[in-house]
This record gives C-alpha cells, structure tokens and sequence, in this order.
C-alpha cells in the first residue's frame, strides 16, 4: 500500500523533529532504519501492534517492523509492517506518507526498505541501523543489496531521541507508576500467613491488569531470603517481603519497589528501612536540571559508605521510559552491563529516572526502595510517592 506524499501526510509527525535531525547530524546519519519494537512505537507516536505486541516469532520467521525516516525529509519517510496492519491504518492513519503493511518475516521487511531506500535516492547513503535489533538475514540482505552505502550503529543516537521526554511521555510514565504502586500495596494488604510466593505474583498480575496496566514481572522474596523467583515458599508471620515490580502502561514502564511485614515490624526493621531512605534522600538532593549526572550517583553512594549497612547494600540509578534500561546511562556494569556515558553530562529536563537502595542483609531478608523521578528546572517530581514505609499484609 502506498500512500502519495502531501502536506496532510507529514503535518503530525509525532516527535520532535528538529531534535531527531539534529541528533542524526551529529551521528553523521542521513537517513534511519529502526527496527526495534520501542523505536519504532518512538517515532510511530505511540503506535505497537498489538498482534505481536508478546511475540516476535511467526511461521519460519519473525515480525520485523520497520520506520524509514530521512533527516530533514519526513515526507520520504516510511512505516514497513506486517500485512494485517492495514487495518490499523484504516482506523487511525500512520503519520508516514509511504506505508507497506506487505510482510510476514524479516526478508520481505528488508526487501521492501531496501526499495524504498532506492526510490528515495538512499542507496548509497550512510544509513543507521540497529545491530541488536536488526536480525541477521535481514542485515545480509540489505548489506549485499546496497554495497554503497555506509550501515552505521544507531543505537546511541536513538537512545539521546528518546532520553528527554514529553509532557505525553511523563503522564503515561506517571500513570504506570501509581499503577503499579496501587496494585503492590492492594496485594500486599491481600497477602496473609501461609499465602505462597506464587499466589503473591500471580495476584498481583491480576491487580495489575485491572487497573489498565500490563504486567511484566514480579520480583519477590520472603522472610530471610534473597530469591525472588516463584515457589511455594509461603509467608509467616513477623516476616518481611519485598515485591519489585515491572509493567507497563501505553508502552511506558513502570518499575517500583515496596516493602511489607505480616505483624508490626521490630526496631531493627524500622532501622534499616531508615538506612535505606537515607541514601534514597541523598540521591533525591541532587536531582534537578543541570546537575551532572556523576554528582547524583556519587552523592548517594557517599551516603551509602557512611551507613552501617553499606557492607551488604548496594544503590543503582538508571534512566527509563520505553524501556526499563534507557538513556540517560548514569553508571558502569553495575548490575546491567553498559557504560556510564551520561555520567559527565548534566541532568536534562524531563529525563527520567529510576533510584534504587538494596539490602540484602544477613538475617533480616531482602529490604530494598525502588523509586522513580522526572527530573525538573529546579528538582524532581516523584511518580507513585506511596507505601514506602513498611506496609501491613493480611489487611484487606
């Protein structure tokens, strides 16, 4: 299918376009492939298909969608998708003047952007790809179609695309956290003595999605220990539990920590959870526009140096939004392995970050805080600000 190029067809375009072009510039990229399901919903404005939206995988090959954007020419641009997307179109129209909802794998996919880079006069142009995300048939083929042009990695200038984001973006963000901070603290108060590990989650799961959000994980532990997968470990009383969070809303994460007890916790409960607060606050002093990212990190783990806890407690800081490991990269290898580019350059307005404390302490189990903040001019405002004391279990 194919759509004539006009002014209505690149009147929407659904993100910043001067910042995406000026990005591609100093990427030296002329025109891009996205291919990864995040990236594409990116520029699409939104739009996943829902088909896929749990799978990759169909026939002998696998969904591969595809957003072909040229800097400073948006009405070149193309969405390449699979063939039941048409239907999609017909109701809410894709911003792309050129549309092919053709394919059913990742050869046709290629093929087809291989074309339209053709016909748009790309073929011999420094194009940026996506290696992760770009399957390896695919890349042969385009490769071997285009032997002029230059492929280029992409992920680092896609990643600063989507590192500031929206008033749209920061509502959906927010809206994912209260969510998911909704449904820990009604699954806790639901959970009593003898209520597993496995109930606990797939409780959650349900609270989770009937609150309108789409549950992705549960991380969760009981009592004394430091597993958080599934098992029939059932809670007793006087224990803690820890239940960490990952769903989604619109495509935006919402990833949170909270803390319960079955009973009243002790002193020492009250204590710790205090040491972790402690470094929570410290990181939170240092978020706002302007303060470089390197400066919050080292804050808060100066902070965490002079606790008691510090030799089994660890604090993490990471920027989310699309994804639960984005831009901005404030850390190194620790615990997830990439470089800490942005820790040298200043917080941006309307990035967004997630701040976590954990303890895994010797005898008293799994206490840990797991936060999320949108950096401001002048600090930061807090998504899903509930339950971050030690909430009651077997309340409800």
């Amino acid at each position: 299918m194919n759509i004539a190029p006009g002014k209505s067809a690149v009147s929407n375009i659904p993100f910043d376009q001067a910042r995406v072009d000026r990005l591609m510039e100093e990427a030296g990229i002329d025109v891009l492939l996205a291919t990864s399901k995040h990236n594409t919903q990116y520029l699409l404005g939104g739009y996943k298909f829902i088909f896929f939206a749990a799978m990759d995988a169909i026939g002998h090959s696998r969904y591969l969608p595809v957003v072909v954007y040229e800097k400073g020419g948006p009405d070149h641009a193309a969405y390449i998708g699979n063939r039941m997307e048409g239907g999609e179109h017909q109701n809410n129209p894709f911003w792309t003047p050129t549309l092919h909802a053709a394919c059913w794998g990742t050869l046709d996919a290629a093929n087809l952007a291989v074309e339209h880079l053709q016909k748009i006069g790309k073929a011999g142009a420094r194009i940026g790809i996506e290696p992760g995300f770009l399957p390896s048939d695919a890349y042969t083929l385009i490769r071997k179609a285009l032997p002029d042009a230059r492929l280029i990695d992409a992920t680092a200038m896609l990643e600063s695309m989507r590192a500031i984001k929206t008033d749209a973006e920061l509502e959906k963000l927010r809206t994912a956290s209260e969510l998911i901070t909704d449904s820990m603290l009604a699954t806790i108060a639901w959970a009593r003595e003898g209520t597993t590990k496995t109930e606990i989650i797939e409780r959650l799961r349900r609270e989770e999605t009937n609150r309108g959000a789409h549950f992705e994980y549960c991380l969760l532990t009981l009592g004394s220990s430091h597993n958080r997968a599934a098992s029939p470990q059932a809670w007793k009383k006087g224990e803690v539990l820890s239940i960490d969070s990952g769903g989604n809303y619109h495509g935006y994460i919402g990833d949170l920590c909270r803390m319960g007890i079955l009973g009243e916790p002790d002193a020492e409960l009250d204590d710790l959870l205090a040491e972790v607060e402690t470094v929570q606050q410290a990181a939170f002093s240092k978020v706002r526009a302007g303060t470089l990212g390197g400066d919050m990190i080292s804050h808060a783990e100066g902070a965490l140096k002079k606790s008691k806890v510090a030799p089994y407690t660890d604090f993490f800081a990471h920027g989310m939004g699309l994804i639960t490991h984005e831009a901005p990269f404030l850390m190194t290898n620790h615990p997830v392995t990439y470089e800490g580019t942005y820790a040298a350059k200043p917080l941006e307005k309307n990035m967004v970050l997630s701040v976590e404390t954990t303890m895994l302490h010797p005898t008293r189990g799994f206490i840990k805080l797991e936060d999320t903040v949108a950096v401001t001019d002048t600090g930061y405002v807090m998504f899903g600000d509930r339950g971050r004391g030690w909430n009651r279990g077997g309340a409800s």
